[in-house]
């Protein structure tokens, strides 16, 4: 049941409707669109959802839908199933046509991977067109619509006798009209033209006697007649005959065709009215993917659960502005049934209060709505609104009669599974009394275990969801400092009207805002100003779960990150090993042969001393070849004496300065000197950055450096430095964020932040851009729970003011 008529109107799914007329490729399309009506059976409505789901599904995927030759043949078949009755010509080119879009369609459904896309399948079955029926009009008919020659033996030979005759005609023609040229009777550029389907010569009055034949017209003029020769006129006659009989056997031919097609007109009417499905089908899923719909979980019981749901024609007016909407999170569930909505004017209640009304709508004509794909949906079936002005001169009603009106109807006709809205409930009468009505209303309707919404101002009705029990506050959220809006729906607590905050952002005059405070009394200021601390309180208790949240999902990356690192360095750690015990084995093996061999020889040779010395050469040279091949061991070298005091000339001492060679004292480790900082250094082992004290360093020479191992890391941490070192060289100073969405731009400020401190940046900007500032409010919400960021403002003005937020890291 919907209330009231103009339901559609109201909610803008009269817009809807004619979006989706828009997107149909055929009439029938467009009857399933007019046809489309409220659903509450839920079986009926879980299939024609995950019709469209499915549609959505299979055009997201690479390929193409077949989108060519929609034509509705239904009123053609229906003719031509009276015996004798044959069909057009021209309609059976558009047959040929769409019985090949209907196969292709039922083939491209049919190859997708099985078991998907079962109820487009289910859709698809009953499909069963005669392949002799398209073979027999391929044979008769070729593209471009005209029946071939080779239809029949008949029209095959008619046709050769009508083109010998059109040929006559026009070497007869234009002998004519080239003695008419010779003989002056028109000009030399004159040319053959047509008149009641005949080949004429256009000629000068003057000369119409000179030229016999039939005069077939004259210019408007009358200066000019058209003639047709009479050397042709007999042979045209007869090609008017040729032609009849032509005429004939096509019609011969067609109700041939039309007898083959008449057993199975049942089957192709079906196969039709599927056709007329799935452009409707199609339609639902285009306007799907247009607004980002999805099918959410479908319950049986009436109820709502919706993230991030927004408002389709608002997304789509904004989308054209650049502009982004602000989604809407909502729950409505048997504890919590009536959602009451206060707030500032102008804040979103109604737009909040249109956006269920039309999604729920939407949903229960089989539509796909825009919400996130956690979201869930009940089933109701009643739909109930009140919204604008009903005011009637004809039915003698004021606007609060129209509400009462509404009022009763819904108390009359509501039961548990109804769904009402009313927008600014109570208002267009004295606001006692009205609000008096509107709080008797609504316990009537909540005793009746209704689910509902509304919209209002009055605080009798705010102060319900403390006394009864289903009943809950809900607000549109108001920046109090800024002095505008949100539009976020916040559940839980009731909404300010901040009407004397917003009279005094407008500059209203101050003596009549201090009478008027005056007025309305101490109690209810302390009401509205509670409101306001709650709201503030909310907000911070907010900023600070989000910063708790934040952190521990930075601690959780760093944690993730320590034992990635740590388990690479142990499975390095065992690789080295066993690499290494591997190599000496083989240096012990490769030795051990080696003096045997050396050995042997030795006895062989009786121990002669130059057969000896020889052999103990080639050993060491051996021995070198093999140590050589195991990195990582170097023979050790005989100590040298040490040189005289006089040609020391390198003084250990002598001041350290960057680019230096030196080594840290308690290792024999040699590195180069990268940075110095007072007392401290940053030194570099190959792509190993490493600070320390520069009392711990000490220079060496050239020389010395010689006989000193370089550093080298045989471990995961140097890919990690390197990655650090990568991320670095690429780290863009300035993130652009402009044209993002609002989750969307967040999820890139935290990524980009988290990098600037894993970098050690200190200062990044922000460029968001200007707009309305939302997408600036955002990021500064966020930007404040970080506790690694000491501040952040706006760029100076001659370099981009407000559209762009410099951040400074601690």
């Amino acid at each position: 049941m919907i209330y009231p008529r103009n339901f559609e109107e109201k909610v803008g799914f009269n817009r809807i409707r004619e979006m989706l007329r828009e997107l149909c490729l055929s009439p029938s399309g467009e009857a399933y669109v007019d046809r489309i009506r409220f659903i509450s059976n839920y079986d009926l409505l879980v299939k024609l959802l995950s019709q469209t789901e499915e549609f959505r599904q299979l055009i997201s995927m690479p390929g193409n839908f077949p989108s060519n030759d929609y034509f509705d043949l239904t009123p053609e078949l229906t003719r031509i199933a009276i015996e004798g009755t044959y069909i057009e010509q021209e309609k059976l080119f558009d047959l040929r046509s769409s019985l090949a879009t209907i196969n292709e369609c039922v083939k491209y459904i049919s190859k997708q991977e099985p078991g998907k896309f079962p109820e487009l399948r289910s859709l698809i079955n009953p499909v069963n067109i005669e392949p002799e029926i398209v073979n027999r009009i391929d044979k008769i008919i070729d593209n471009a619509g005209k029946i071939t020659d080779s239809a029949s033996r008949e029209l095959g030979e008619i046709r050769k006798k009508l083109a010998s005759k059109r040929s006559s005609i026009d070497r007869k023609i234009k002998s004519s009209l080239q003695q008419a040229i010779k003989s002056g009777w028109v000009n030399s550029d004159t040319e053959v033209t047509i008149r009641n389907g005949r080949q004429v010569i256009p000629v000068p009055a003057a000369y119409k006697r000179q030229l016999r034949g039939f005069i077939h017209d004259q210019s408007a003029t009358g200066q000019t007649v058209y003639i047709e020769p009479e050397e042709i006129f007999e042979t045209n006659n007869e090609i008017r005959e040729i032609e009849a009989e032509e005429r004939r056997e096509i019609i011969r031919i067609l109700k041939e065709v039309s007898s083959l097609i008449r057993p199975e007109i049942p089957a192709l009417l079906e196969a039709y009215r599927i056709l007329g499905i799935i452009d409707f089908i199609r339609a639902k899923a285009k306007f799907a993917i247009k607004i980002n719909a999805i099918k959410p979980e479908l319950d049986h019981e009436p109820g709502i659960d919706w993230n991030l749901a927004v408002h389709p024609l608002l997304f789509l007016s904004h989308q054209k502005q650049k502009k982004t909407v602000v989604p809407l999170n909502i729950k409505l569930s048997r504890e919590q049934r009536i959602l009451v909505i206060s707030g500032p004017n102008a804040g979103g209640k109604s737009v909040c209060l249109k956006t269920i009304g039309l999604l729920q709508y939407m949903l229960q004509c089989g539509l796909l709505i825009p919400v996130d794909d956690v979201s869930k949906s009940g089933i109701f079936t009643s739909l109930f609104i009140d919204i604008g002005d009903e005011q009637s001169l004809e039915n003698d009603l004021s606007t609060y009669s129209s509400h009462l009106t509404s009022m009763k109807y819904f108390v009359q006709n509501s039961d548990s599974s109804s769904l009402f809205l009313i927008d600014e409930f109570g208002t267009g009468t004295e606001p006692q009394l009205g609000g008096a009505i509107a709080e008797a209303v609504l316990e009537k309707l909540n005793s009746k275990e209704t689910f509902g919404v509304v919209t209002t101002h009055y605080s009798n009705l705010k102060l319900m969801a403390g006394k009864e029990n289903g009943i809950v506050n809900g607000a549109m959220l108001f920046d109090s400092k800024a002095m505008q809006p949100l539009y976020q729906l916040s559940i839980g607590k009731p909404g300010s009207s901040f009407a004397f905050e917003i009279a005094r952002k407008i500059g209203f005059p101050k003596a009549i805002l201090q009478n008027a405070e005056k007025k309305v009394g101490k109690k209810q200021l302390d009401f509205d100003q509670q409101l306001q601390q709650l709201e503030i309180d909310k907000s911070e208790i907010l900023k600070e779960k989000q910063k708790l949240s934040d952190s521990k999902e930075q601690l959780s990356r760093i944690t993730e990150k320590y034992h990635k690192l740590n388990n690479s360095l142990e499975t390095r750690k065992s690789e080295i090993i066993l690499a290494a015990q591997k190599d000496a084995a083989q240096l012990i093996e490769s030795s051990n042969k080696l003096i045997e061999n050396t050995i042997k020889e030795i006895r062989e040779s009786q121990a002669d001393k130059e057969k000896t010395k020889l052999l103990r050469a080639d050993l060491k040279v051996r021995q070198k070849n093999i140590i050589s091949q195991v990195p990582g061991i170097k023979l050790k070298k005989k100590k040298e004496k040490p040189a005289a005091p006089s040609e020391i000339t390198f003084n250990k001492k002598e001041a350290i300065t960057i680019g230096d060679v030196i080594k840290i004292t308690d290792q024999n480790v040699m590195g180069e000197v990268l940075e110095i900082n007072d007392d401290e250094v940053v030194i570099g082992f190959n792509s190993v950055r490493f600070k320390t004290r520069i009392s711990r360093i000490e220079k060496i020479s050239k020389e010395e450096s010689k006989n000193l191992p370089k550093l080298t890391v045989h471990s995961k941490r140097s890919d990690v430095i390197n990655d650090l070192n990568d991320k670095l060289a690429t780290f863009n100073l300035q993130l652009d964020v402009r044209g993002q969405r609002g989750e969307a731009a967040i999820d890139l400020v935290k990524h980009y932040v988290d990098d600037a401190i894993l970098l050690n940046i200190r200062e990044v900007r922000i460029l968001h851009g200007k707009g309305f500032g939302i997408l600036r409010t955002m990021i500064h919400e966020y930007l404040r729970t970080l506790p690694e960021i000491k501040q952040f403002h706006d760029e100076h003005i001659e370099r981009g003011g407000q559209g762009i937020t410099v951040v400074i890291l601690k």
